[in-house]
């Protein structure tokens, strides 16, 4: 009789972790999340956010950089990022949205906004 009275409450406790109800997980809430400009690249390259996230980009590198839109992306743009840096855009609409280092074109990244 001891052993249900322990296993009953544990298997509950785990099916409401499991997340029995519909199977679906809440989008996260929209806050800020940050990109690290290190070794010539963006990390990470691609970042998915909620809308009306802040995405603070930080350079790392002793070179400098920007993080400038593509045409049709949003229309940001920083100025040139020195060695500890940042520049911080806030993203209201959902979308995919490709940018770049305008001084090193090679230096891609993209934010998706859902």
């Amino acid at each position: 009789m001891r052993l249900v009275r322990v296993a009953v409450p544990v298997l509950l406790s785990v099916a409401l972790l499991v997340g029995c109800s519909s199977g679906s997980t809440p989008a996260p809430k929209s806050g800020s999340a940050s990109v690290t400009i290190q070794n010539f690249a963006y990390h990470p390259q691609v970042l998915t956010v909620t809308a009306g996230t802040t995405v603070t980009w930080t350079n790392q590198d002793t070179a400098q950089h920007t993080v400038t839109a593509d045409a049709g992306s949003g229309g940001f743009s920083s100025a040139l990022l020195s060695q500890g840096q940042t520049f911080r855009h806030t993203f209201t609409r959902p979308g995919t949205y490709q940018y770049y280092c305008e001084v090193h074109t090679s230096m891609r990244g993209t934010i998706i906004v859902k």
